[in-house]
């Protein structure tokens, strides 16, 4: 097996300040050398997708990790964007939220997110949580590759 040359590049579209800083430390401590990006809400997040300035010269990410609810766009839509659109469905989906409704979690899957997962709201059950999205995404998972 060839080894990956380049970081992962991650990108986590999330808006609360403590979640982001939660899952800087963890992926920070990560055994697998990643990039992370962060948007805060759902337009950013599609125009770093889709490479709109200021995100022209970005590169793609390998995995999103999405929130649900987000400002001016949620994390449905966002979803459902990068589901549709032939340059970017091929990009693994992680939702991560505080929903466990049912309806959520049914509308996320109907959008072809790859998994749903529920954040814990205990720093160090969410440390897990993301330590365990890293080993299983980034160690254990052949993503696509990444055109850029």
């Amino acid at each position: 097996m060839t080894p990956r040359v380049r970081p992962i590049e991650i990108l986590l579209v999330e808006d609360s300040a403590t979640d982001i800083l939660m899952a800087r430390e963890a992926l920070a401590e990560a055994k697998v050398l990643n990039h992370l990006t962060v948007t805060e809400n759902g337009e950013e997040a599609l125009r770093f997708l889709h490479k709109q300035e200021p995100f022209a010269d970005v590169s793609r990410p390998d995995l999103v990790l999405l929130d649900l609810n987000l400002p001016r766009r949620s994390g449905q839509e966002v979803l459902d964007e990068i589901k549709t659109d032939e340059e970017l469905k091929r990009i693994p989906v992680v939702v991560l939220t505080t929903s466990r409704a049912d309806q959520d979690v049914l509308e996320t899957y109907g959008l072809h997110a790859n998994c749903y997962i529920s954040k814990p709201l205990d720093f160090g059950k969410f440390t897990e949580v993301v330590r365990s999205i890293e080993q299983f995404w980034l160690c254990v998972v052949t993503l696509p590759p990444n055109p850029g």
